[in-house]
Order: C-alpha cells, then sequence, then structure tokens
C-alpha cells in the first residue's frame, strides 16, 4: 500500500494568528514535540465556515513539532450528494448497511472533500498527501443482516503512515479502506480515529465535530474517566445524545487500546483547538483512562510547582505556610493529580513514627479552575488508599475552611485533638489555627 497524491509546500500565506497566550503554549512544547496526534474532522466541520481557522491551527500544531495524522468523515457531503443527484442511500454514518449507490456516492464524497482538505493544507504551506493506508475487510452479516460494502479495519499500513510522518508529510485518511482484492468499502470515521491511534501509538485524538463536546443528560462534562464513560454506554446510554454515541463509544474503545487522551470539541468555535490542547481548562471534554492514572508521587522537580500552587490557599489560611524548602523535605509525602503533565492538584499524606496505624492527610488543594470536579475527592481517596497500603487503619484530616468536604463527601467524622500523637499535639496548640480535626476508619 503506498499510492499517494500529493501536494507541495508552497511558500507560506500571510495569516493573522490569535492563539491562546503564546508563553502558555511554550510551556506545552516540549511536552507534545514529536507525538502524534490525530485529529479526526467530521464533514459538518469540513463543511463549516470555520474550517480555515482549523487549519491555521493544525499548522501551528506542525511548527511546534507535533505530529498530526488527520482523518475525516462525509456525512454530511454524502447527505447532500444523495439529494443533489436523487439517489437513495442506505447508510449515512458508515455504521448500517451501505449498498452500490451509497458506496459510489461516498467514493465521490470522500476524494472531494479529502481534495479540500489537500488544497487547505497547501495554501498554510503544509505537505500533506492522501493515502490508502487502511486495509479493510467486509463487516458481513450480522444479526441476520448482510451490510454489503460497508467495512471494518483490517490492517493499518503504519510503516507506510510513519514514512510519511517521518518526512514531514501530514497522512490524510478518507473513510474510505480497501480490501485485500483493491475494490473499496466503506468505514465509520469515528472508529477508523481509534484505529489509527492505537497503531500508531498516538498520544492524543482529537474529534472536532459539531457538538460543545461530550454531554451527558444534557449537561457539558468537561472531564470523565473511562470507567465512568463505559457504565454508561452499557447501563444507561439514553444520557448521551444520539449525534455523540458514536465519538463516545469510539473514545473509550480508544483508551481501552492504549490511547491515553480523547478530546471532543466543538470545530466550529474559533480556535477551539488550540485552546483544548494548550490550556488547562480546555474548552470540549476530555475523556482519559482510571480514575487514579493522573496521580502520581511528587519529585523534587516538583517543588516550586506546589509552592507556586499552593500559595494562593496559604494567604487565604486554607492552608499552613511551607517553604520551598520545607516542602523539598517532605517532597515523599506529597501526592500529584496533573491533566496533560500539568499540576493540577496536590495532596499529603503522613505517618507518625510513634503511631503507625495513623496517617494524617493534609496539604490538599485544587486549583480554581478545576475545582467541583471530583477532583479533591479522588486525591483523598487515593491518599487512604495508599494509607491502608502502608498499614494504616485510620486517617486523620486538620481543617480550618474545608472541614465540610470532609465530612460531607468523604465521610469523615469530627473527634477530639487527643486522638494525635503527643508531637503532633504540640506542634497543633502551638500555631494557633484551631483546625478540625477529623478521622475516618480505613
Amino acid at each position: 500500500m503506498s499510492n499517494v497524491s500529493t501536494s507541495p509546500a508552497p511558500a507560506a500565506t500571510a495569516t493573522t494568528i490569535k492563539p491562546v497566550d503564546l508563553r502558555g503554549i511554550l510551556k506545552y512544547v516540549p511536552r507534545f514535540k514529536d507525538q502524534i496526534f490525530v485529529i479526526a474532522l467530521d464533514g459538518a466541520i469540513i463543511a463549516d465556515e470555520n474550517f480555515g481557522n482549523l487549519l491555521v491551527d493544525i499548522a501551528v500544531l506542525r511548527s511546534l513539532g507535533i505530529k498530526v495524522v488527520l482523518v475525516h468523515g462525509i456525512g454530511k457531503q454524502l447527505r447532500e450528494l444523495s439529494e443533489l443527484r436523487r439517489v437513495p442511500i442506505t447508510d449515512e454514518a458508515g455504521t448500517g448497511v451501505a449498498d452500490a449507490a451509497t458506496l459510489d456516492l461516498a467514493i465521490r464524497a470522500s476524494s472531494r472533500v479529502s481534495h479540500v482538505i489537500l488544497e487547505g493544507l497547501t495554501q498554510n504551506a503544509i505537505k500533506c498527501a492522501i493515502t490508502n493506508a487502511v486495509r479493510a475487510l467486509p463487516l458481513g452479516i450480522l444479526r441476520g443482516v448482510d451490510h454489503q460494502f460497508t467495512g471494518k479495519v483490517d490492517q493499518i499500513d503504519t510503516e507506510f503512515l510513519n514514512t510519511l510522518i517521518g518526512k514531514n508529510i501530514t497522512p490524510i485518511v478518507s473513510p474510505i479502506g480497501f480490501g485485500p482484492d483493491g475494490k473499496a468499502l466503506r468505514i465509520n470515521s469515528d472508529l477508523l480515529a481509534a484505529e489509527l491511534a492505537e497503531a500508531l501509538r498516538a498520544t492524543k485524538i482529537i474529534y472536532l465535530a459539531p457538538l460543545p463536546g461530550l454531554e451527558i443528560k444534557g449537561e457539558l462534562r468537561r472531564d470523565i474517566p473511562a470507567p465512568t464513560l463505559k457504565n454508561i454506554l452499557e447501563k444507561t446510554p439514553e444520557q448521551i445524545a444520539p449525534d455523540a454515541q458514536s465519538k463516545a463509544v469510539n473514545a473509550l474503545r480508544a483508551i481501552e487500546t492504549g490511547t491515553p487522551r480523547v478530546h471532543i470539541i466543538d470545530g466550529r468555535a474559533f480556535d477551539s483547538l488550540l485552546n483544548e490542547i494548550f490550556s488547562n481548562e480546555g474548552v470540549g471534554t476530555l475523556i482519559y483512562g482510571n480514575d487514579y492514572q493522573q496521580i502520581r508521587r511528587a519529585r523534587r522537580g516538583d517543588v516550586r510547582a506546589i509552592h507556586n500552587l499552593t500559595r494562593g490557599a496559604v494567604r487565604r489560611e486554607e492552608l499552613i505556610y511551607r517553604t520551598q524548602q520545607a516542602i523539598e523535605k517532605n517532597i515523599d509525602q506529597f501526592y500529584l493529580f496533573e491533566i496533560d503533565d500539568t499540576l493540577i492538584g496536590c495532596v499529603s499524606l503522613y505517618f507518625y513514627p510513634d503511631k503507625p496505624e495513623l496517617a494524617e492527610i493534609g496539604s490538599l488543594y485544587v486549583s480554581p479552575n478545576h475545582q467541583n470536579r471530583g477532583i479533591g475527592r479522588k486525591l483523598v481517596t487515593y491518599a487512604c488508599m495508599k494509607a491502608q497500603e502502608r498499614g494504616a487503619t485510620t486517617a486523620v484530616a486538620l481543617s480550618t475552611q474545608s472541614y465540610s468536604f470532609f465530612t460531607a463527601a468523604m465521610d469523615f467524622g469530627e473527634t477530639d485533638k487527643k486522638i494525635l500523637p503527643e508531637a503532633r499535639l504540640k506542634l497543633y496548640e502551638e500555631s494557633g489555627r484551631n483546625p478540625k480535626v477529623l478521622v475516618k476508619t480505613l
């Protein structure tokens, strides 16, 4: 599989880029450089007036050393072509039955969309190639129904795609695969993005869709762990709108096959792609692995970041003041919650030498932009789990302002300060802060 239609890279045209804060972008560059992002473009997004801006954003990613593979859908174009030619189609999404007429229109729509992308990338001085890197097999007969020319991915020609990527050529992958006999088969583009990400070991899939993100029961979720999404899809799939079901299913598939992050964002919104990738808050929905894979033990290199994260809480007297030197001295007590390697929250876990059955949870803090997302709950649960692993039977927390969180959300109960070991009780008295002493049996 090596036939390609390529475009040269002409001189760059003058464009005005107004991305998110440049300094904010630059801190991500070392992190994302040389990683592969699979960007999946809905047919509706390619037809949207913001498509030209998205191509400029993709050019920005390429200029920062991020390797991009583009896969596109054709649903809108296929429907319009069917209406224009007055030829009825049997399936629009690439998941149902594709008869011969539907396949013929799908090939025509796909060729046109691929060319539009090729043309747009060329205008932005990006070398690119339309590929035939997807080998497919017929989906076959499912529940007694012959799906005719609908296909499933059999093999991705990763050597071919990696050769293009290695030469700074952006692959364009259409939702048309080719069987062993060389004949075309229609494939769902959401599924194809997940298959490409797995084969290429991509670090992200970014679905650009005419959706604000993933809505659960009509409410936009900024982030959601894969186990939670899996539970919803298995038990109450109706909570997810029909037009988002395919992306939810294939995002989960991608996570389960090794892709760390999947984003669903509104491709109609200006700067949505850059804001999602290069800001802590994002603008769409981030889907990630299990609840605790984003938590890790702190290292010495994290001291300054921990100090900067918590100093606002110190000013508000939510946390006790610690110098960077004090944090460094006790760095092995800290656990950090990260999103795309950016520090979002922290918690500390301390064991008393003279009372090993007791573990103290402290320094709990989540950045304001990420509060009310359950991150604090995950950090405390994780700390309790680690305390249990070390043999502790009771967790204690001292709090002046967040005690209601511990009692209401984490099932801690208020207790007498005498539970503290003698040395810790002395520090408690000397601090003058008079925090509530909260306790939980592990």
